[in-house]
């Protein structure tokens, strides 16, 4: 069964994002569901199914307490950190389309900035009794501690194989706080930066610079899926799921594959989005030519290049003469984070991204490209990931 059109986005809500919502998880995915709901034009209790990320502290079944939604006949988690967050739609969408539930809500909300620190070195991970915890056993006591620094060992293999520079880490930085500057739920809003901020900005672990790392941020965001039938009938325009796909690279690890005997597939790429990437082509129908705005995962600046030549927007070593050229800010070939991205809107693994696209798709955007039909979505990289293409109606 084909998933393509079978299933749309019908509602999206969120909290405001902030460093320290002052409430607890629980209620933080609360309101963002019920914002999703009342969006929508739906009731808490005619969702009977939820979907969210694996690393998740609230259950479905308490976030269907809180809201007063009726049974579940489906509930799914999906792994992989930020890597879940297009997953957790289409794991919602293909519910929808065979009949498991009608109306799915998913979510993610965290204190992530006041709680749980996700970029702060975790030295006890390697003595978790879990494969994961045997995979960190090979970097951390190796002084490889965070998120920064093993995506810095990809960082600098890219700069060595292609001649990328810091200065273009900074442009994707500045384009994401340009865009948010415009946008008002973004915290960096009205807080542009130019490259020389870019480039006086502390190094965080070479050769990422403080602006090329994401925030830190408390909030949640919830979508509403059902069948598009169903969603035509609903208070907004549905955003149809033209396309869904998860993918993990042979060999997979979190965010340290560094090990590939495969001679194409070296640290300078993100093999798994690749498959991702002939997922949504394949499953669509369409091309990259047939997408007018995108929303990459930018928890680190080089890996939005990288995400570019993987999807097929450009060549290997290419995406960064389009940042030079201003291709990936509005008015350019594909504006990519309109809202101003994980650097500058907020940290919410990825779900805050989802939205935008439903917003471009409506035409309700703070920074609206025009003539939207199609939009790709993307989530955490380095990891087993997702992504989405997102259409209007008809």
């Amino acid at each position: 069964m084909a998933l393509k059109g079978r299933a749309a986005v019908a509602g999206i809500g969120a909290t405001e994002f902030s460093k320290e919502s002052g409430r607890s998880e629980l209620r933080l995915a609360a309101e963002a569901v019920v914002a999703a709901l009342h969006d929508a034009g739906l009731h808490p209790a005619d969702v009977d199914g939820m979907v969210t990320f694996t690393q998740d502290a609230n259950s479905e079944i308490a976030v269907a307490r809180e809201i007063g939604a009726g049974a579940l006949r489906f509930f799914s988690r999906v792994d992989y950190g930020g890597g879940a967050a297009c997953g957790t739609v289409a794991q919602a969408a293909m519910a929808v389309a065979t009949g498991q539930a009608e109306v799915v809500v998913a979510y993610r909300a965290f204190n992530e900035r006041s709680g749980r620190r996700f970029g702060q070195a975790a030295p006890g991970a390697l003595r978790a009794p879990t494969s994961q915890g045997l995979e960190m056993s090979w970097h951390v006591p190796f002084g490889l501690l965070t998120p920064a620094g093993w995506v810095a060992m990809c960082a600098r293999r890219y700069m060595d194989a292609y001649g990328a520079t810091s200065e273009d880490f900074g442009r994707v930085a500045v384009a994401a706080r340009r865009h948010a500057a415009t946008n008002p739920r973004a915290w960096f809003h009205g807080r542009p930066i130019t490259l020389a901020d870019h480039q006086a900005s502390r190094w965080v672990v070479e050769p990422l610079r403080l602006f090329d790392c994401c925030q830190e941020s408390d909030g949640g965001v919830a979508v509403v899926v059902t069948g598009t039938e169903r969603a035509r009938d609903l208070r907004r325009p549905p955003a149809v799921v033209t396309a869904a796909a998860q993918g993990s690279a042979p060999g997979q690890m979190m965010m340290t594959s560094y090990y590939s005997t495969d001679p194409g597939d070296d640290m300078a790429g993100l093999p798994a989005m690749g498959i991702v990437a002939d997922g949504l082509w394949r499953g669509s129908g369409l091309g990259p030519g047939d997408i007018q705005t995108a929303v990459l995962y930018d928890h680190f600046t080089p890996f939005v290049l990288v995400q570019l030549e993987e999807l097929g927007f450009c060549g290997r070593g290419q995406a960064p003469g389009l940042a030079a050229d201003g291709e990936l800010e509005l008015g350019g070939r594909l504006p990519v984070n309109t809202h101003g991205g994980q650097l500058g809107e907020a940290y919410i693994h990825g779900m805050n991204g989802i939205a935008e696209a439903v917003r471009q798709v409506r035409g309700t955007a703070a920074n609206q490209v025009e003539g939207v039909a199609n939009v790709l979505v993307t989530a955490g990289t380095g990891v087993p990931t997702s992504g989405l293409i997102l259409s209007r109606d008809r």
